[in-house]
């Protein structure tokens, strides 16, 4: 016998009813944003107004010395072009980037990879290779100088022990730019050798262990278990270190202050000596802002090789 309607409408889940926010939900959203807006006010105070102000600069002809300025619109830019000199600087940095970058990625990993293991020496030799980097600029150039001086340097005493003759790296055309690349190397290696560290002691253990039952040898695993688990932070150590090495400045100033005919002079330094040297603040924001869109297209290249293989993007 079937239940009466009336008996059935009572037994029925009532409708759920959409509630409108509490007002006291809406201020603890607008309270979390008071949060944020130190860090927002101090980004767009130190970098956004930075930024606009020197594209502002860049359109016109400003003399540092007198503060007087004239609005040219693009007229910098065109002189750019034209320049034979900044093209020169501005091929100096590309090379000096497809140099020392995929040094920094390839020796990184490899350290990486040498000294992901436990115990005292692991950390001792860890240490050792960190220990660089947080010396400054400027005795690492005063130590390289003196290792790199011709006759009798470190490194001309070790070329005369194996019998080659004596090298100056720093006056060379075609060797001062590799020189200060295997310099930076020597002295920045340590920070991305500790992000792909800290990446590689990420990966579970028991997909090593499930290669090792494969009968998996080495250079497999690490081509099909290793590397595959660090394509992410291969990205992000390459994307990081063109971004540091395309604003060289320091190690090439101290060392060959743009060595002979200008063959190691960096696209920074050419924004330097523009600004405070030849008192031109518009042609030198220019430069930076030519410096500024190169940067933007090395990241979104490298942003656009590490989308995901499976078609989405991260």
């Amino acid at each position: 016998m079937s239940a009466p309607a009336s008996t059935l409408s009572t037994l029925a889940p009532a409708p759920v009813r959409q509630r409108a926010p509490a007002a006291g939900v809406r201020r603890s959203r607008w309270s979390n944003a008071l949060f944020v807006l130190p860090f927002v006010a101090l980004y767009a105070l130190l970098v956004l107004v930075p930024l606009v102000q020197g594209m502002w600069i860049s359109l016109h002809e400003h003399d540092l010395l007198s503060d007087e300025h004239t609005f040219i619109g693009l007229e910098n830019f065109a002189n750019l072009l034209d320049d034979e000199f900044f093209v020169q600087v501005l091929w100096n940095t590309l090379r000096f980037v497809l140099i020392s970058v995929p040094v920094f990625v390839v020796l990184s990993l490899a350290l990486a990879l040498a000294l992901n293991r436990p115990g005292r020496l692991g950390a001792l030799l860890r240490g050792m290779f960190f220990s660089a980097s947080v010396l400054s600029v400027t005795v690492v150039t005063l130590v390289w100088r003196l290792a790199l001086i011709p006759d009798r340097g470190l490194v001309a005493q070790l070329l005369s022990h194996v019998g080659l003759g004596d090298v100056n790296f720093l006056t060379s055309e075609s060797l001062a730019l590799p020189t200060i690349a295997l310099v930076t190397v020597w002295w920045i290696i340590g920070l991305p050798m500790m992000l792909f560290l800290s990446a590689l002691q990420q990966i579970p253990g028991d997909v090593y262990e499930a290669a090792a039952l494969d009968n998996a040898t080495r250079w497999r695993t690490f081509a099909c278990v290793t590397l595959p688990a660090l394509r992410r932070t291969v990205m992000l150590v390459a994307i990081i270190e063109v971004i540091r090495e395309c604003q060289v400045f320091p190690q090439i100033l101290l060392l060959t202050n743009g060595g002979q005919n200008n063959s190691t002079r960096s696209i920074v330094q050419f924004v330097y000596e523009q600004a405070f040297v030849q008192l031109s603040l518009g042609y030198s924001a220019a430069a930076s802002q030519v410096l500024f869109a190169f940067l933007l297209v090395a990241v979104s290249v490298q942003l656009w090789l590490e989308r995901d293989r499976t078609g989405g993007r991260r």
